[in-house]
């Protein structure tokens, strides 16, 4: 098969998951209020594969996309099911070639040679050395672009990788999805600094406070010895409470990452633990949560048992080292959820992402990723004082104050 008869197929599947949106009656109903609520439903045919296309990737009908949906039934199901493995991501243009682009995908930092569907004239004003967040799939062995949603310039780089670092902490496996290159690398990293914690401290886990875990993780980074005698955790009531500034969004996570867990006014306590298979964790109320299986009292335990089981960050494996500490531990956890779960039911409640994908941790994952040491490079960079300059004002010229009047007669008196 060709590549113009490819992209014939394609563009034909697309043709019909169109179809499908105004023919299925589940679909149809969901699709219109859809464009409702985005403003869109009176838009041309023209102007809808800008709200078709994100509907069908991100839109979801009993935990499927829309897309999937459609692959269940489709015709040509290969196509449908490439469709729907798609991957969106901003990407760095390297070139723009006579059909397609040569992309840089800044989150997994692998480069694409994508075809375009569509004539690349209706391209015109995108250039080598711009961003853009596109939709990109594989199909028999080449690489297709099917939306562009956002193109930025070349001197928005900033803004394109710290889109990149965020999409990495919200979903660490983008770094290493579709780069087993990048996936060798990060697993060698987590064994040789494994080594080395273990070395460094005798242990995988060190209890401490807010206080102190910026200062610990950073001297074991930069390999200084580190003295614990004095880093210890000894908070007296176990309390948990809602730390703001844990809670990074794309606008302030970077600069929290540089405020660390010191930049919190109360203290509270700290777990930087060193997981063999997914890396380093600073795990805030660790000791906390423990407290609770130690029947101690606990304030706001319930919300702290939430928390943890809730947290995206907080991997299977913290909660099963707790559990194989405490054997009342799904005794207490049932009680607090009000369920009857076994510990395996549990994990496939709360942390079904990490039994279906290896996942490593935030830490880790920017640890090894070129995009935040480029975006960290330029906002831990003291930026150079701003020189005022002063220009030399006519005695009979106006007045720079913008009173109006000579500059003899106002600034200039003297």
């Amino acid at each position: 098969m060709t590549v113009i008869e490819k992209i014939s197929e394609i563009n034909e599947t697309i043709k019909e998951i169109f179809e499908f949106t105004q023919n299925d009656e589940t679909v149809k109903k969901d699709f219109d209020e859809y464009l409702a609520t985005v403003g869109a439903n009176n838009i041309s045919l023209s102007q809808m594969e800008k709200v078709f296309l994100p509907y069908i990737f991100e839109r979801y009908l009993d935990n499927k996309s829309v897309i999937q949906i459609f692959a269940q039934n489709a015709k040509n199901k290969e196509i449908a099911d490439s469709l729907a493995n798609s991957q969106a991501s901003i990407y760095e243009i390297k070139r723009v070639l006579k059909n397609g682009f040569e992309l840089l995908n800044l989150i997994n930092e692998k480069t694409y040679t994508v075809l375009s569907l569509t004539k690349m004239t209706n391209f015109r004003g995108i250039y080598a050395g711009q961003f853009i967040v596109a939709r990109i799939f594989e199909f028999r062995g080449e690489n297709y672009v099917i939306e562009i949603s956002s193109i930025l310039s070349h001197s928005q780089k900033d803004e394109a990788m710290r889109y990149a670092v965020m999409k990495q902490v919200q979903n660490p496996k983008l770094l290493y999805l579709d780069n087993e290159e990048k996936e060798k690398e990060i697993k060698s990293v987590v064994d040789e600094m494994y080594e080395k914690f273990i070395k460094t401290f005798n242990s995988d886990i060190i209890l401490t406070t807010n206080k102190y875990a910026d200062e610990i993780i950073g001297s074991f980074n930069d390999g200084e010895e580190v003295d614990l005698s004095d880093k210890g955790s000894n908070i007296e009531v176990p309390k948990f409470f809602h730390v703001k500034e844990l809670d990074n969004n794309y606008s302030n996570f970077l600069e929290n990452s540089l405020g660390g867990f010191a930049s919190h006014s109360e203290e509270y306590d700290v777990a930087v633990i060193f997981d063999k298979e997914k890396g380093l964790y600073a795990i805030p109320f660790y000791e906390t949560f423990s407290a609770i299986f130690e029947g101690k009292e606990v304030e706001n335990s319930k919300q702290c048992i939430q928390y943890f089981l809730t947290n995206e960050a907080i991997p299977d494996s913290i909660l099963k080292r707790i559990a194989d500490k405490y054997d009342n531990f799904m005794e207490v956890i049932n009680k607090n959820i009000e369920k009857e779960f076994s510990y395996e039911e549990l994990i496939e409640e709360y942390k079904s992402e990490y039994l279906k994908n290896k996942l490593y941790s935030s830490a880790t994952i920017l640890y090894c990723s070129n995009a935040f040491s480029q975006v960290f490079d330029i906002i831990s960079t003291p930026k150079p004082e701003q020189t005022t300059v002063i220009e030399k004002v006519g005695r009979n010229e106006p007045c720079p104050c913008g009173s109006g009047k000579k500059y003899k007669h106002c600034c200039g008196k003297s």
